[in-house]
């Protein structure tokens, strides 16, 4: 249910709001789909860090009005607008690229879960990832599965 071009009409919509669209989930029933929407600042833009309440139901209130005017999904859904969280999800090559520098976790083929530093995105379809104690390889980001950034609490 989730094609490129219901990606991308959410990021539009949302990048025209000033914001990032950091995460992008479409669950729920075909009667009655759960739209979930995680945005970010955008990262241009404002100095403040993550996102406010207020923000989100601005982006909430924009997005409805579209998806009531016709939009792709029928009338009948729920949608919820947050911030990604500390744990920002890694979805698309623009945000492997936003956080060059710093870790993150995720499911690797041949290693498993793992913690690794972003050290380079040389092209839209892989990442350097440097894991803890082992040296710098270039993974396909399409094996790539659950990356979200590290925090140490």
């Amino acid at each position: 249910m989730l094609s490129d071009s219901l990606v991308e009409a959410f990021r539009a919509r949302v990048e025209a709001l000033g914001f990032d669209l950091a995460d992008l989930r479409i669950g729920g029933t075909a009667q009655r789909p759960l739209v979930q929407v995680r945005i970010d600042v955008s990262p241009g833009g404002s100095a403040a860090p993550g996102v406010t309440v207020a923000e989100c139901a601005t982006v909430s209130r924009a997005l409805e009005a579209w998806l009531d005017a016709g939009g792709p999904l029928g009338h009948r859904y729920v949608l919820e607008v947050s911030s990604p969280g500390l744990e920002r999800p890694l979805r698309w090559p623009r945000h492997w690229a936003r956080f060059v520098g710093r870790d993150v976790t995720a499911k690797v083929p041949g290693l498993g879960r793992i913690r690794a530093r972003i050290v380079a995105v040389p092209d839209e379809a892989s990442v350097v990832l440097e894991p803890e104690g082992g040296a710098p390889r270039t993974v396909p980001l399409a094996e790539i599965k659950d990356a979200r950034l590290a925090v140490d609490w």
